[in-house]
């Protein structure tokens, strides 16, 4: 396993487009993001791809994309790099990278979503500690400015050992249109967090791996997949076909069986299940029966509810390193740091 070097006041971050060009329709997103950051002492450089957007909505071609992570990656004013939003189109790169190249010059990698893909193969083919969590748009990118347990978090991951984590004190799933920029309008309103719920009791501890479920499975046999034997699985629900609505239940219901039959809950230790984007106060009830069913049969705890994926506030994952966790104790622990 190969870390990268801790994030300093003062580094260079880059922000990246790997998937969606979304950051090209609405520039306000990426300018409140760049400021953002800057404002707590770090430079921001931006890659070309992240001001283009071609055919089927993607920030370029797959070989312009690629060039951008591969130049972030050479340069070494570059200490992180920081995705500006997920979307389709990530798996395109995979056959692309240069991974000798990311691993000959290792550095911070966040994003979510789609990104998924990237983290699996950067993981697979050079062993380097990336961390899921949050882009450029969607949470730097915040009015009036991100959530203070996103970028806590964040801070934490990228700088150091993260230890016992807290749930968030409130969340959100709403979304305000962007094109309309009703989101420069006034903050979204957010719900008191009841915390994580733990759907079966138990002790675990193992490397964490996951990511957005959709996006994992698309990864089940190729070479870019990774093994769980003995690994605490995070998976996380994104959106519908639009942003009004989360996954269908029916949809991830088949997900989890993809899951099941691949023998992917034969392997692992624990299952950490994020809260569910844009769901009702029934579907989260259905969602967690569903779990609860679909993971009857083995013996690992499982915890829902946590504060990973498409709803805000959100951790930062180092993926690879030791996580535990304890429901006696009701804690997710991450015990080493993703951080040299």
């Amino acid at each position: 396993m190969i870390k990268p070097q801790p994030l300093k006041k003062g580094d260079t971050i880059a922000f990246v487009a790997p998937s969606f060009g979304l950051s090209a329709l609405f520039p306000h997103r990426i300018e409140r993001a760049k400021s953002f950051l800057e404002s707590k002492g770090f430079k921001i450089k931006i890659y070309p791809c992240v001001n283009k957007i071609t055919e089927f909505a993607c920030a370029g071609t797959a070989e312009e994309r690629v060039s951008d992570i591969h130049s972030a990656f050479k340069d070494s004013q570059v200490k992180a790099i920081i995705c500006t939003i997920g979307g389709l189109g990530a798996n395109e790169l995979l056959p692309l990278l240069d991974y000798k190249l990311i691993k000959d010059n290792p550095k911070i990698f966040c994003g979510y979503s789609d990104i998924s893909l990237l983290h699996y193969a950067i993981h697979k083919k050079t062993g380097l500690v990336t961390f899921y969590g949050p882009c450029a748009m969607p949470e730097f990118g915040e009015y009036p400015e991100p959530f203070g347990y996103t970028y806590e978090q964040f801070l934490k991951s990228v700088t150091g050992k993260i230890g016992a984590i807290e749930a968030s004190k409130e969340w959100t799933d709403e979304f305000l249109d962007w094109a309309k920029k009703e989101d420069l309008k006034q903050k979204r309103q957010t719900n008191v967090n009841q915390g994580v719920k733990w759907l079966k009791h138990g002790k675990a501890e193992g490397k964490i791996m996951g990511g957005c479920l959709s996006s994992i499975l698309q990864l089940k046999g190729t070479e870019y997949d990774v093994d769980y034997e003995r690994k605490i699985l995070f998976i996380e629900i994104p959106e519908g076909q639009d942003m009004s609505h989360g996954e269908p239940i029916l949809y991830v219901k088949s997900q989890l069986y993809d899951l099941k039959n691949a023998g992917i809950f034969n392997k692992i230790k624990g299952l950490i299940v994020g809260r569910a984007f844009r769901y009702s106060v029934e579907d989260r009830q259905s969602f967690d029966k569903l779990l609860k069913s679909v993971c009857q049969d083995y013996d690992f705890p499982v915890l829902s509810n946590f504060d990973i994926g498409h709803t805000d506030p959100k951790v930062t994952i180092p993926l690879g390193v030791h996580v535990s966790m304890d429901s006696e104790k009701n804690s997710v622990s991450f015990d080493e740091q993703g951080v040299a």
